[in-house]
């Protein structure tokens, strides 16, 4: 067995809107510690998410310990984030923060099937950082453009990931790419700025190397 520690996956960009249908894991090998992707409708893999937007409300749902559950809401829709014991930073984080409040959060999407066979989709945050307006309007208009490209390579020949989500989804990839130009449209009418250096974006949220790092 190596003793070389893994290499942490590459943090998607993601709204709401279609992180929230990606109800469909998968591993890519039989290893028991392989990592849990999440399949995004728009055919893309993701192991880890980078998302900004609006803490809007924050609750300790524990009941022997404390565990945090944070809403957080982009132009496309709302992610619910939850850490506990085994996410001490990101649950102080949550603990600490006054709604309203920007954050950017990077974690790993988490899914939980209700009794009634509904999949809810979550995220367990390795970090919650706050950060500024500027800082969450720049991080609108990267993943717009990301979710664009997914969705303008998704009829691609070997792209493996659209095949699958083909399989798995009766949705229609140009929906978010309609929410992902519907949030760009919000941001030019606030008159915020569009594009600009994202290196301090992709610093934002954790500090980490290359391999972990949102993005690029």
């Amino acid at each position: 067995m190596s003793g070389s520690a893994p290499t942490r996956e590459v943090a998607r960009r993601v709204f709401a809107s279609e992180f929230n249908d990606a109800g469909y894991t998968f591993t890519e090998s039989d290893d028991e510690r392989a990592p849990v992707y999440a399949l995004l409708p728009t055919g893309e893999s993701s192991n880890r998410v980078f998302f900004v937007g609006t803490l809007t409300e924050k609750e300790d749902v524990g009941e022997d310990s404390e565990y945090w559950r944070g809403r957080i809401v982009d132009p496309t829709g709302t992610f619910f984030v939850y850490a506990g014991q085994y996410q001490p930073e990101a649950a102080s984080k949550l603990r600490d923060l006054e709604p309203p409040a920007y954050v950017a959060v990077v974690g790993k999407p988490r899914t939980y099937e209700t009794d009634d066979g509904t999949v809810r989709v979550s995220v367990r945050p390795e970090s919650i950082t706050e950060v500024d307006a500027a800082t969450r309007d720049r991080w609108v208009a990267e993943t717009a453009r990301r979710t664009v490209e997914r969705v303008a390579a998704f009829d691609d020949e070997g792209n493996e990931y659209a095949r699958m989500a083909r399989e798995e989804y009766d949705l229609d990839p140009e929906t978010y790419k309609a929410a992902a130009l519907s949030a760009l449209e919000d941001l030019d009418e606030s008159g915020d700025e569009l594009a600009g250096d994202d290196a301090a974006l992709g610093d934002a949220p954790d500090g980490s190397d290359s391999a972990g790092a949102p993005e690029p």
